[in-house]
């Protein structure tokens, strides 16, 4: 079976790095885009298995490439979560709706969203 690649997007480059060590560590292949428009570009060259996906970006936000991602039928099989300080039930919501399988508000602890990440990636 090959490896799950995982693609990155957030614009903060400490939480990218923490997160590129954990999914590194556990095994997976990851790519990494630090805003919404680098995330589309990425998307486009590479099918992955999963994309963690911030919400706030200064350009495209993670509601809009999550939409944007959900209306290419090459990249149906690709799981979505969102990581979002925004927790309130409206923002969760708007999360469902653009497409995501999960959202995970910040600040989250390591170990919960790696259950997240092997649960959606089915192992």
């Amino acid at each position: 079976m090959k490896t799950p690649h995982i693609l990155l997007v957030d614009d903060e480059p400490n939480i990218v790095m923490s997160l590129e060590f954990l999914m590194r560590k556990n095994g997976y292949q990851v790519g990494i885009a630090r805003n919404g428009t680098e995330a589309l570009a990425a998307l486009d060259q590479t099918p992955y298995d999963l994309v963690l996906l911030d919400v706030m970006m200064p350009d495209v936000d993670g509601y809009q490439v999550c939409r944007q991602l959900r209306q290419r039928p090459d990249r149906a099989a690709t799981k979505v979560i969102l990581l979002s300080a925004k927790s309130q039930p409206t923002d969760v919501q708007k999360g469902y709706d653009a497409g995501a399988d999960m959202y995970v508000p910040k600040p989250f602890s390591t170990r919960q969203l790696m259950q997240k990440v092997r649960e959606l990636l089915g192992r």
